[in-house]
């Protein structure tokens, strides 16, 4: 369990850095602004419904069908999936067979499409 709070703890700092880097707003402190960039983007709202369902496989595959390494707004698109993910419960992942490895895994396969692999490194030693 104090795996699995860390593990959660350094995904949502990774993100949460990632985006004050490159789109200049907190996602702890900017509830507002945040808010209004999800609502901004319907192909995020899909997704978020799907794993709202449970659909996760699912949605993160069609994450993958967007994401094409240029343009910045899908990277944005990309972390803020997998930050909600992360906001979920253990109980709700592992009912629907997700782990938090498999969430940092995402993050870490998405910053690396991107160019910001080595963001993503510095927090985590394998």
């Amino acid at each position: 369990m104090f795996e699995q709070d860390y593990i959660m703890r350094v995904i949502r700092q990774v993100i949460r850095m990632i985006i004050m880097l490159l789109f200049h707003f907190d996602i702890d402190q900017d509830d507002e602004k945040l808010q209004k960039e999800m609502e901004q983007q319907e192909s995020l709202e899909s997704l978020l419904d799907l794993v709202d369902r449970g659909e996760i496989d699912e949605a993160e595959n069609r994450l993958y069908e967007l994401v094409d390494g240029e343009d910045k707004q899908k990277l944005k698109t990309a972390l803020l999936f997998y930050n909600y993910l992360n906001d979920k419960e253990d109980s709700f992942l592992e009912e629907h067979d997700f782990s938090r490895d498999e969430i940092r895994d995402g993050v870490k396969r998405v910053a690396s499409l991107y160019g910001v692999a080595g963001m993503v490194e510095a927090f985590w030693e394998e």
